[in-house]
């Protein structure tokens, strides 16, 4: 139950970063992030930081698959 918490809380977080980095996320990219389990949004969370642009992180999601 705490990981489910900890896991929605980063989720949030990683989102609000994403949308004041980067402008307004496609709802398909949303959809996305929303998948992913908490490992990878950690790793997001650190990846982010050097995301210039959407296709930044669509390169990131790439690498995932």
């Amino acid at each position: 139950m705490l990981a489910k918490g900890q896991q929605k809380g980063e989720r949030s977080l990683i989102l609000r970063q994403l949308t004041r980095q980067l402008g307004e996320l496609p709802k398909a990219t949303q959809a996305r992030i929303n998948t992913l389990s908490l490992e990878q949004l950690e790793n997001l969370g650190e990846a982010l930081l050097e995301f210039e642009a959407i296709a930044d992180l669509e390169t990131w999601f790439r690498v995932l698959e």
